[in-house]
């Protein structure tokens, strides 16, 4: 079996902390606490890092110093998924984040003592995108070893609430920094903030789930397979383990094809081609400013929605109507008539587009067995930050050919594909999320030993 988190020894999780619903349970909301200090941090450390760019270089070489980072993290993060579950999420949390930490901090103080110029913060680009690729798969395998089955979805809209409130904060601090002594600033605020994460994650209990914690949303014979695959080899070995489970799983398969076309159909409309709609119709910054709130007060809410709720029945069904549904209201964006309207519009894609997202990340954390979760994670991250990207070059090559409406109409056909192949397969069309148990349910075993 992987190694469990042995380097900074875990206290075990009582059967009193798992009995509370995960936005109660003061050990899941340490774990938020330190995603979400992490999380500000990130976006702080992408604004210093812009504007020390852009004041090093020309806007040219600034955005190539930006765009670095996405390399290594792209080429790596399988790997990454690999490193998480050999050695534990919980581990590769806490190193990722002291990394990040001193590297933001080294390039505070060179940036405060001189002008050091593009290379230290390229080569500060590179190293956060190599730590990414380990970050972000452990990331998303550390929930399941922090609370019930039960409740992971429910700390998937919390998880996606500590997003949404990073964005809205994180940039405004960034500025206050720099407004306030330049990058080297926003560098050391970036860096203390993602210093805060470090020992909130040392205080995480964490434990190792038995194979069968997934029943409720695995078959029998997966858990077997996990088992026999979950042996420790060679890196390469593990990682074509992961995939072999992966493509075996009758969920998890075309779960993955879903959250591909899923991404590649939304990534280029609500990113440049949102930019270029605004300027084609004189909305400017400012209406564009309107149309993002709008998509982040409706992903905000549908976050929201599971965190409070914990549970939404038929979650394979309600994903696909949200997707075919949000792909409509993607490609009305191109065609209301005024701001207000396409804020409008916005609300509700970020509500179905936040939804169906959620639960798409739900499913994937509840049906991947505890010791390939990383590897999963790994994979669905690489269909989102490595392929879905590519939309955006051509998205806006496209609108400069044939306008932001055929474009617009189109990737909202491609996203609709994901709801399509949702319903196509009949195992993923039919899965559900795990009932949150009662707390008398939960209490059970203990009453019987007495």
């Amino acid at each position: 079996m992987p190694t469990t988190d042995t380097g900074i020894p875990p206290a075990p999780v009582t059967l009193a902390a798992s009995a509370r619903p995960a936005h109660r349970d003061p050990n899941v909301l340490r774990w938020l606490g330190a995603y979400t200090a992490s999380m500000v941090g990130d976006s702080v450390y992408y604004i210093a890092l812009s504007w020390a760019a852009v004041q090093a270089g020309t806007p040219t070489q600034a955005g190539v110093v930006m765009a670095v980072s996405a390399v290594p993290r792209a080429l790596l993060m399988l790997g990454g998924g690999v490193v998480a579950d050999r050695f534990g999420p919980r581990r590769v949390v806490i190193g990722s984040d002291a990394v990040r930490c001193a590297a933001v901090l080294a390039v505070a103080g060179l940036v405060f003592v001189t002008d050091p110029g593009l290379w230290p913060l390229a080569l500060l680009a590179v190293v956060f995108g190599t730590v990414d690729a380990v970050f972000m798969p452990a990331v998303g395998a550390l929930p399941a070893r922090i609370t019930d089955s039960d409740q992971l979805a429910r700390v998937q809209g919390m998880r996606g609430l500590a997003i949404r409130f990073a964005g809205v904060v994180g940039a405004p601090l960034g500025g206050l920094g720099v407004a306030l002594g330049g990058a080297a600033t926003a560098f050391g605020l970036a860096g203390l903030l993602i210093a805060v994460s470090v020992p909130l994650l040392i205080s995480v209990r964490v434990r190792e789930l038995p194979p069968d914690d997934a029943d409720d949303v695995s078959a029998a014979d997966d858990v077997d397979d996990a088992r026999k695959g979950a042996r420790p080899g060679t890196g390469w070995q593990d990682l074509r383990d992961g995939l072999r489970y992966i493509r075996h799983d009758r969920v998890l398969a075309p779960l993955m094809l879903a959250i591909a076309l899923g991404d590649l159909g939304f990534v280029g409309p609500l990113n440049v081609g949102l930019t270029l709609l605004a300027d084609e119709r004189g909305w400017g910054a400012a209406g564009m400013g309107w149309v993002l709130a709008g998509f982040g007060t409706g992903a905000g809410a549908a976050s929201l929605l599971l965190a409070v709720r914990g549970r939404v029945p038929h979650a394979g069904r309600v994903a696909a109507v949200a997707i075919l549904a949000g792909s409509v209201a993607i490609g009305a964006l191109a065609y209301v008539p005024s701001v207000l309207a396409a804020a409008g519009v916005a609300v509700l894609v970020g509500l179905l587009a936040g939804l169906s997202g959620a639960l798409c990340g739900a499913l994937v954390q509840t049906r991947s067995d505890p010791a390939y979760l990383g590897r999963v994670s790994s994979v669905s991250g690489i269909v989102s930050l490595g392929l879905a990207p590519l939309g955006m070059p051509l998205s806006a090559a496209a609108i400069g050919l044939w306008g932001t409406g055929p474009v617009f109409v189109v990737s909202a056909a491609v996203c609709g594909l994901a709801g399509v192949c949702v319903l196509s397969f009949r195992d993923l069309r039919r899965a559900e999320l795990p009932k949150v148990k009662k707390k008398q349910e939960q209490q059970q075993p203990k009453s019987k030993s007495k």
